[in-house]
């Protein structure tokens, strides 16, 4: 079964509305956000009391808007769907960045049709930016297009990463930022994937590069890079997945590829 247009218009305005419900509500409960923290995976992999409630908030309105599609969410909303929509949400990407105050987090909702994500938004609070895409119709930030900077010189480009919460693995990519580094222009490392691929797609970065992701931080962001025109894949060549994600202003991604390959490699 393939979604109509007018039913996959329906759910990007719907993603699109409850991204900046949620974004509201992660300023409004900012001057607490140091409240009620918890770990999951690590010490360094902690959650929030505002990242349940998000979380919550969005679910809760899919629920009544929607109540037979099926959803994935990062603070455990997991059930399974009888009209082939799939929502994967983050409902805070970037919790380290909210409890810290530095102001890269974001709301990420995903549409899945039958597997595959037709439509996406991220909202950036911060900046009062929201970023969409509907598979096949381009990317916008605040209803403008976007594209991808068009860079054709790695050794030029500005290339986003991140780092997993496992310590063996950061270490790991450590190792493979030593690898990367001299070979473009610089890194930055914002701490929040759905937005890295975001920048990517609006041309603040020519590339980025992460291990250790889940489905719910990068099934948007890859989204609207790819409608924004950039090269998207795993470190290999093949479709993104969980673990493995490039995303590139096309000239640059097959160069930015082989040097990620080749530093996980060494």
């Amino acid at each position: 079964m393939v979604a109509a247009v007018a039913d996959v218009d329906a759910l990007l305005g719907l993603a699109a509305e409850l991204a900046r419900e949620a974004g509201r509500l992660l300023l409004a409960e900012a001057p607490d956000r140091a409240d009620d923290v918890a770990t999951k995976s690590s010490r360094t992999d902690m959650v929030t009391a505002v990242d349940v409630a998000s979380e919550a908030l969005i679910v809760g309105a899919i629920e009544r808007e929607r109540p037979d599609d099926g959803v994935l969410g990062e603070e455990g909303s997991n059930r399974e769907g009888t009209t082939g929509v799939r929502w994967i949400i983050d409902p805070l990407d970037g919790t380290t960045n909210y409890l810290y105050g530095f102001p890269m987090f974001a709301v990420s909702i995903a549409a899945e049709v039958d597997g595959q994500v037709e439509a996406g938004a991220v909202f950036h609070p911060s900046l009062d930016e929201l970023f969409t895409a509907r598979r096949g119709k381009g990317a916008r930030c605040n209803g403008e297009p976007i594209n991808v900077s068009g860079h054709d010189d790695l050794s030029t480009a500005l290339v986003g990463t991140g780092f997993a919460y496992d310590a063996d693995m950061r270490r790991r990519q450590g190792r493979w930022l030593e690898h990367v580094l001299p070979s473009v222009r610089d890194i930055r490392r914002g701490g929040a994937a759905a937005l890295d691929l975001c920048w990517v797609a609006c041309g603040r970065l020519d590339g980025f590069y992460e291990a250790g992701l889940a489905p719910w931080d990068f099934a948007a962001g890859d989204l609207i890079a790819r409608e924004a025109g950039a090269e998207t894949s795993d470190f290999d060549g093949g479709p993104v997945r969980s673990g493995s994600v490039l995303a590139a202003s096309p000239r640059i991604a097959s160069a930015l590829r082989a040097l990620v390959a080749e530093a996980a490699t060494s």
